[in-house]
């Protein structure tokens, strides 16, 4: 696993030392280790792994700025977050999911790893932003829903002028065509589209830097899973 981030990082201009390699192994055996019993990933092959979670959690790590505070939005097995933390100490992270299992999971990576101003807490996100309010400067969210329910997730949650970063693929322009309305109720508006082309998945990964501009209105994120199952079109 070392030799093949290592290799990786090189060649798509990823910053590391010796010690977040070993960091990143230690948590991908974890993974693997409690996959056997929950399932937290359909992606076990180490180069997979090493590709299409790893690499693909930290590929817009040089948009985030320095001693950021943000917040993961349905934290899963950890990505992007914990490569994230691992590569970049500095960003304060706080990550949200609502499987307590999964949560109780990553307690026990950030425990293992020793890792410091990161937590991870068992709510969802509209429950969250009635708590942290336009509080962080970053909101990343990877492989949780379509970008229009995933704006009103988490544009409530990032401060004026801070971002949001959603993972996605091939369907970004899709996705954002219909997300304009959200996003301009939401207070959110497009800075950038990061299109990589990843070799090793013969695919292109898209990250959509979205600035917060204006203040969420207060009725926003509504309850009940309005965003995912009502989403504003």
């Amino acid at each position: 696993m070392k030799e093949l981030l290592k290799n990786l990082f090189i060649k798509y201009n990823i910053e590391f030392d010796e010690e977040k390699l070993n960091q990143l192994e230690i948590f991908y055996q974890m993974v693997i280790e409690k996959n056997q019993v929950m399932n937290l990933t359909n992606i076990t092959d180490e180069k997979d792994f090493a590709v299409k979670n790893i690499l693909d959690s930290v590929l817009p790590i040089n948009t985030i700025k320095e001693n950021s505070t943000l917040v993961d939005v349905g934290a899963g097995a950890g990505f992007p977050s914990i490569p994230l933390k691992i590569l970049r100490p500095d960003i304060k992270i706080k990550m949200i999911d609502s499987l307590n299992k999964r949560v109780e999971f990553l307690k026990s990576v950030i425990q293992k790893l020793n890792l410091k101003n990161i937590e991870v807490i068992h709510t969802r996100a509209e429950d969250y932003a009635k708590l942290k309010r336009e509080h962080f400067d970053v909101c990343v969210a990877r492989a949780v829903a379509k970008l229009n329910t995933l704006l009103e997730y988490c544009l409530p949650l990032v401060k004026l002028n801070g971002i949001m970063i959603a993972y996605k693929s091939l369907k970004a322009d899709e996705e954002l065509n219909e997300a304009k309305n959200a996003l301009n109720i939401l207070g959110g508006k497009v800075m950038n589209l990061q299109s990589v082309f990843v070799k090793e998945m013969d695919s292109i990964r898209v990250n959509i830097i979205i600035k917060k501009d204006k203040h969420t209105p207060l009725t926003y994120p509504r309850g009940k899973n309005l965003a995912k199952s009502k989403p504003i079109i």
